[in-house]
């Protein structure tokens, strides 16, 4: 390994960074981590910081669950790789397959189809969708409608469906045929409404139209994050998801639950469709199902897809990844459901998430630059900052960057894209560490309205 100075030398000039400009890791390089233990990562000059970010949402069990890594270590020892494309298998997918039924039975899930991460497994819905439709002698349904704000990832089809312009316009044009509807996003929507009951009937409403507009019989699917995550966090009321699942059904279309972030406990239940009592026809899953220490997804198929596809001659599928069922992957999900399960990090999500949610009121009470705070569902929170709490100016990114800079020197490493502040930390969070994050994010706030 080189030394730190090779490293810092080097840092941000010969590789691209994603979701941020290459003059901008160039001009301001990254924080090189060198290590990580339970809920805290280190930097190359040995500053010790709580992961407030969970590595990237996906990591639930922090950065030390042995059962996981030791089972990484004995899969390569006996099998490293092999395909599950046509004729062949592993032992490790096979079991991992009977696992993730059972887990997800009360989803209404029956079988699954393997990634290797968020964004394939998105991708992976949306070609299923189509088929199922061709399958059924409907091919015009080839639509997709999804959420303004949600987040889907960012191969071709999932940046199409991406509710957020970020994602989409430096690459547009997009696959055609995608719509969006408005999110029941309580701090700003277009219809200027603050009840959040309310607000999901104007949102429903909208979809009702969007629908009667295109025609239903050109709708593959509607795919939604069941709380918007990388939107800022954005928890829909209680009716919300179980009256689209109504009006999906009612219409022919097929539901997608986004679960890349929500899946395996991140709520404080054990899905998000689980979270609001609906049954989707597919969910996409990836980031926790391996603690984040190895590339893996998996797509969850219900019965409606199982019936379409199965003994029906015409239903060969054509996709697939090289690593779909990778055998380490497997047995690192194996591992990591059992301690996911053993754990039972539903609690401790549901009484940390509270934790955090309630100490992120008190600072939207002490400051002013706190426009609004989300979450109460698990270990989903963010803060939106705005400039003026009146007008809802979203704060500029110099304060905001204050903001983060300043947590990461108090001990936290939070997340800030644009005005929003996300906390994503693992599910094993202590209430010490809840208690030092909220810490950390008050001094950033009073850094930044000093300037």
């Amino acid at each position: 390994m080189k030394d730190s100075n090779f490293l810092k030398e080097h840092n941000g000039r010969l590789m691209w960074h994603p979701m941020t400009s290459p003059q901008d890791s160039q001009h301001t390089p990254p924080k090189i981590i060198t290590a990580a233990q339970g809920v805290r990562i280190t930097d190359i000059d040995g500053h010790e910081v709580i992961d407030a970010v969970g590595g990237l949402w996906n990591v639930n069990l922090g950065y030390s669950c042995q059962p996981v890594k030791d089972a990484i270590a004995a899969q390569l020892d006996v099998l490293p790789y092999y395909s599950t494309f046509r004729g062949t298998s592993n032992d490790a997918v096979i079991e991992l397959s009977y696992e993730l039924q059972q887990f997800f039975a009360p989803d209404g899930m029956r079988r699954a189809f393997f990634t290797s991460g968020g964004s394939d497994s998105v991708e992976t819905t949306l070609r299923l969708a189509r088929q199922y439709h061709k399958l059924r002698g409907e091919a015009g349904r080839t639509k997709f409608l999804s959420l303004k704000k949600g987040y889907h990832g960012t191969h071709i089809g999932g940046a199409s469906v991406n509710g957020n312009a970020n994602f989409r316009s430096a690459y547009e044009p997009l696959l055609p045929g995608c719509f969006h509807i408005p999110a029941p996003y309580t701090y700003r929507n277009p219809f200027g409404e603050s009840d959040p009951e309310r607000l999901a009937q104007l949102c429903l409403q909208a979809l009702e139209d969007e629908i009667a507009f295109q025609g239903a019989n050109t709708i593959a699917a509607m795919i939604m994050e069941p709380i918007l995550g990388a939107g800022g966090v954005i928890p829909p009321h209680a009716s919300f998801a179980p009256a689209v699942q109504e009006i999906c059904n009612r219409h022919g279309i097929l539901l997608i639950t986004d679960e890349v972030i929500t899946a395996y406990g991140r709520t404080g239940a054990w899905s998000g469709a689980r979270l609001w009592g609906v049954q989707p026809d597919m969910m996409a899953t990836a980031k926790a199902i391996t603690n984040g220490y190895f590339p893996f997804g998996a797509v969850m198929l219900g019965e409606r897809m199982v019936e379409a596809f199965e003994d029906n001659p015409a239903a060969k599928i054509g996709h697939g990844y090289t690593y779909s069922g990778h055998p380490v992957g497997a047995a690192a999900a194996l591992a990591c459901l059992a301690e996911t399960q053993r754990l039972n990090v539903i609690e401790n999500a549901a009484a940390r998430g509270t934790q955090l949610y309630e100490g992120c009121l008190a600072l939207q009470r002490k400051h002013p630059l706190v426009g609004d705070v989300r979450g109460g569902h698990g270990l989903m929170t963010a803060i939106e900052m705005v400039s003026d709490r009146a007008t809802k100016t979203p704060l500029d990114a110099k304060r905001a960057g204050i903001v983060q800079e300043v947590a990461y020197q108090s001990g936290a490493m939070v997340r800030v894209s644009g005005p929003n502040l996300i906390l994503s930390p693992a599910l094993i969070l202590s209430e010490a560490d809840a208690s030092a994050i909220l810490a950390a994010l008050d001094a950033g706030l009073t850094a930044a309205e000093a300037v």
